[in-house]
């Protein structure tokens, strides 16, 4: 059995992880310059993704290897849900719809829930860790750059269940070392947590044409000349 697959994740996810943060769209979020029509509808595509993602959880909570990242105080579909209806008001549900790379992610998800469930931990450690580690710094950047009030329109980036981020990430990380899993299914699990980088690159590419009508195309290269190190771990898993 694997004993080290947290760490194996993490080594592992490394160079996805720096090509993630080097997309346009997240370079451009990074660095303070957010376009609400965009980010908006990028919230509307995690609802669809973290609703699936949520759901299979659910469904296999009592799976020996997924019962070892079962933990629902991550869930992000409530607060997506509160984020939409403040973005397109309280009819929010008949006004999103899903782009095709937010298809291909919830498709992905459904069809690894039903042949290969384990592999279900790649895509929780790809959101869910990243969203702890990066929330509070990537919700500041929000509010700054698109004006919000209080902490509207960023729910998506609270914890309230998560007192201490550390601990828990701490314990998320024992929980995936302390679940049977093999060497071979750990290089499964590690290459679907890469393929999930993959998937959230492209929801973020789908993005840039609108952001570049934004901003033009001038300002967008400025922002996005030159390379990233990915060093600060905010747009996926740490």
């Amino acid at each position: 059995m694997s004993s080290n697959l947290a760490e194996k994740l993490k080594k592992g996810t490394q160079k996805a992880h720096t090509m993630a943060e080097n997309v346009g769209f997240v370079r451009c979020f990074l660095r303070g310059v957010v376009e609400k029509k965009s980010y908006r509808k990028l919230v509307a595509n995690f609802y669809y993704v973290y609703a699936a993602m949520e759901e299979e959880l659910e469904r296999h909570k009592d799976h020996p290897v997924v019962s070892s990242i079962y933990y629902p105080e991550l869930y992000r579909k409530e607060t997506l849900e509160t984020d939409l209806a403040y973005y397109y008001g309280p009819n929010w549900q008949d006004q999103i719809s899903i782009s095709p790379a937010g298809q291909a992610y919830v498709d992905r998800i459904r069809q690894v829930a039903n042949e290969s469930p384990e592999l279900l931990v790649g895509h929780s450690y790809t959101r869910y860790l990243g969203d702890l580690s990066g929330g509070q710094i990537l919700k500041n950047i929000a509010q700054r750059a698109m004006n919000l009030a209080d902490d509207e329109g960023v729910a998506f980036y609270e914890f309230p269940s998560i007192p201490d981020d550390a601990e828990f990430k701490a314990n998320y990380r024992s929980s995936i070392n302390a679940a049977p899993v093999d060497d071979a299914m750990a290089e499964r699990i590690v290459e679907e947590a890469n393929d999930a980088f993959g998937t959230n690159m492209k929801l973020f590419q789908e993005l840039e044409g609108n952001l570049v009508k934004a901003i033009g195309q001038m300002l967008f290269n400025s922002l996005t000349r030159g390379r990233r190190r990915g060093s600060t771990e905010l747009v996926t898993a740490e």
